[in-house]
């Protein structure tokens, strides 16, 4: 926690640390809230889990008519939204086809007991971690390109080590062949 912020830019921390920051960033995390839902649109905020949707975007009950999109954290997100607006524009346009709503009903619930079973409190519900096979999924679905590899990489790397090494990570990780991988990729936009 902070305790002050100085003039020249140091920021004390309650414990006593101190370190020269360019920007504070006060992230206050995400609640999910839809006051324009009434109640008997089955639609539920529990422990900041909004259920029941079918991958994260569908309720069974009123689908396609609404969609939820950017519900799901810890991902590469800005993509992830691509892919599922994607997603959501296919099953308007009648490009793609949801699975019945029982088909649906029955998926919700039982990613809903695999969660229960191991352990994840409902909060979690629309974390996705470190892996990407819901973004894989999202890809296959609309036969787009996969994210590409490099920015897995550079994810689950940042996720997972800086953390650790939140001073110095940037200059000891070896990233020079992401970063030639990016440039490839973003070579095709110019």
């Amino acid at each position: 926690m902070i305790e002050l912020a100085e003039e020249d830019g140091t920021v004390v921390f309650q414990d006593g640390s101190r370190v020269k920051a360019d920007a504070i960033v006060h992230c206050t995390g995400y609640k999910y809230n839809f006051p324009f839902l009434d109640d008997d649109a089955g639609i539920y905020v529990d422990d900041n889990c909004v259920r029941p949707l079918y991958k994260h975007m569908f309720p069974p009950q009123l689908a396609p008519h609404i969609s939820f999109i950017g519900l799901p954290f810890r991902s590469v997100l800005f993509p992830l939204f691509q892919l599922q607006s994607n997603w959501v524009a296919g099953v308007l346009s009648g490009r793609i086809e949801l699975p019945s709503q029982e088909t649906m009903v029955h998926d919700v619930a039982a990613f809903y007991s695999e969660m229960e079973a191991r352990g994840c409190p409902k909060r979690d519900t629309h974390d996705l971690g470190c892996t990407f096979e819901y973004e894989d999924w999202l890809v296959e679905q609309c036969g787009m390109e996969k994210i590409e590899e490099w920015r897995k990489v550079v994810y689950v790397e940042a996720r997972t080590t800086a953390p650790d090494r939140h001073e110095s990570y940037r200059d000891e990780w070896d990233d020079n062949h992401l970063l030639a991988q990016a440039h490839h990729d973003f070579i095709k936009y110019l």
